[in-house]
């Protein structure tokens, strides 16, 4: 017996039932754990993460009430009406990169996501940069995610008639984010259960506030034209309006990540190869159409549209709702909000959690035996999921100290998100041309590379949108490419680690072997299907 089979032998039997019917080891079917092994891999997940699930986890951290929420005013006071029409544009292409990535995680659906696609696809030393990336990424995403849901808290409990919506002051963000942070924190560390329930109850909450706030306030409180969403309401000042409306591509860029959430839980979902790509694309279709809605609901439903288009109103949406379904009404929205804030952060930590043990699992991360631990109990990375939350306590300080420096740092999470996506597409479109054809269950096909090429050509771009100048051209050299500035000190200090340390030499696991996984896969699907024939004969 080959050592393959061997581990696929022994991953297969962590399956088993004990007599009383309780689980002796991971949870998962005998095929999922021979496939895991034939990557080089055990099975210590339990697979309790089914198709729904892994869409809500993509759903809540790509988050599209709370997407709109923070954006609209900003879209609105940018470039007017026209603005929601980057909300399509940004989800046609993020569409296509999830269109990639459900061809990679099909043939390689591993925790970590990211991070072992990029080491499939190219080497060791590509990998650590993409994952380095993409975790400072989550970390500033849950960090900033904490942050923006102060507001809410604030507002839901001082909120009056007079005064719907409330700014928090830096102590109480400070508190509110902390609280927010451990509440998320403690669930996540319950298991693979909880994590799935809490992001059906935020996905649930999420439509629920949408479509039946949405449906109220445009057949009952509609006060504006839809013709707003063809007029620049001024915002131009007389100047060229190509600028601003690109300017307020901001509001499609900052909406459309979090589906890759899917396939950084990848051990924990039966029947991956077939379901996780699925997800993915669901949650960028319903994501975008949920935000389109949730838009332009609250665009034709604004009682004083020139003050928010003239940038007088940065807060709009509880005056909006007040206005619209009074006090109780805005209470119930402001729950289903934070309810959607707290999914947010949960998929969040558990999304940066499964790379870190990735990492470590591979002996590429610093405390690797520490960080690649599973918890006995709850099967999930407890020690990875503390980790990635010391980062944004920190920040919660800074910020504390600092609140002005919430925009930039989020500015900074946006770009090295879109550049860990860019990493892997950029990779995938490699090894293409050197002859990789997807062998997993779920493929593009002819389309392959065609797709691959588009997805590409739009993340560059969308990166060029994203480290472009921004605010006021009086603004400070700092102030306007912040996000530029923190992206190239991050990637830079990501580059002395690696050159210094080369992490990728303590590693033993498989890197660039996607051409001969798909060959692998391919003569293993044609032999089981060989043996059906006959089986049939």
């Amino acid at each position: 017996m080959s050592a393959t089979e061997n581990e696929a032998q022994a991953a297969s039997s962590t399956a088993r039932v004990a007599p009383s019917g309780g689980a002796v080891g991971p949870v998962s079917s005998s095929e999922d754990a021979e496939l895991l092994a034939a990557l080089g891999y055990e099975q210590r997940f339990d697979r309790k993460v089914s198709l729904w699930s892994n869409f809500a986890l993509g759903f809540v951290y790509l988050s599209p009430l709370v997407g709109v929420v923070s954006l609209f005013a900003v879209g609105l006071s940018t470039a007017g009406g026209p603005s929601i029409f980057w909300i399509a544009i940004v989800g046609i292409g993020q569409f296509l990169v999830a269109l990639v990535f459900g061809e990679i995680v099909s043939q390689f659906p591993l925790a970590g996501g990211l991070y072992q696609w990029a080491r499939r696809l190219w080497n060791g030393r590509y990998a650590w940069f993409t994952a380095w990336t993409y975790i400072c990424c989550i970390t500033i995403g849950i960090t900033s995610t904490a942050l923006f849901s102060s507001d809410f808290v604030a507002s839901l409990f001082a909120g009056t008639a007079d005064q719907p919506g409330v700014s928090s002051s830096p102590g109480q963000r400070l508190l509110i984010a902390v609280a927010v942070t451990a509440v998320c924190l403690m669930c996540n560390s319950f298991g693979t259960r909880t994590l799935a329930l809490i992001s059906k109850i935020g996905l649930a909450a999420e439509l629920i506030g949408i479509i039946l706030v949405g449906l109220y306030l445009l057949v009952f409180e509609r006060h504006n034209s839809i013709s707003m969403f063809f007029d620049s309401g001024g915002t131009s000042d007389g100047g060229s309006y190509f600028g601003a409306f690109v300017a307020a591509s901001i509001v499609g860029l900052f909406l459309y990540y979090g589906f890759e959430a899917c396939g950084e839980v990848a051990e924990e979902v039966p029947n991956p190869a077939r379901s996780i790509p699925r997800a993915m694309q669901l949650t960028v279709v319903v994501g975008g159409l949920s935000a389109v809605f949730a838009f332009a609901g609250y665009a034709l439903a604004a009682p004083d549209l020139p003050s928010i288009l003239a940038g007088k109103d940065a807060n709009p949406i509880p005056a909006i709702l007040q206005s619209s379904i009074g006090t109780v009404g805005t209470k119930l929205v402001l729950v289903v909000t934070l309810t959607s804030f707290i999914a947010g952060v949960m998929s969040q930590q558990a999304a940066a959690s499964r790379i870190v043990f990735s990492f470590a699992r591979d002996d590429m991360f610093p405390g690797a035996r520490l960080f690649s631990k599973i918890s006995r109990k709850y099967r999930v990375p407890t020690n990875a999921l503390l980790a990635v939350n010391v980062t944004p306590l920190l920040l919660f300080v800074f910020v504390y100290f600092s609140p002005d420096s919430l925009v930039k740092i989020a500015a900074f999470q946006v770009l090295a998100g879109y550049a860990a996506f860019q990493l892997i597409v950029l990779a995938a479109l490699r090894m293409r041309l050197r002859g990789w054809r997807p062998a997993g269950a779920w493929t593009l096909g002819r389309w392959g590379l065609t797709v691959n090429v588009a997805a590409l050509v739009y993340g560059i771009l969308a990166m060029v949108l994203l480290a472009a100048p921004s605010g006021d051209a009086g603004a400070s050299f700092v102030d306007r490419w912040i996000a530029l500035i923190g992206f190239l000190l991050v990637s830079a200090a990501g580059l002395a680690y690696l050159l210094a340390a080369k992490p990728e030499r303590k590693s033993t696991a498989p890197e660039g072997d996607a051409l001969e996984v798909a060959e692998r896969l391919r003569n293993r699907a044609a032999s089981t299907a060989r043996t059906t024939e006959g089986t049939n004969a």
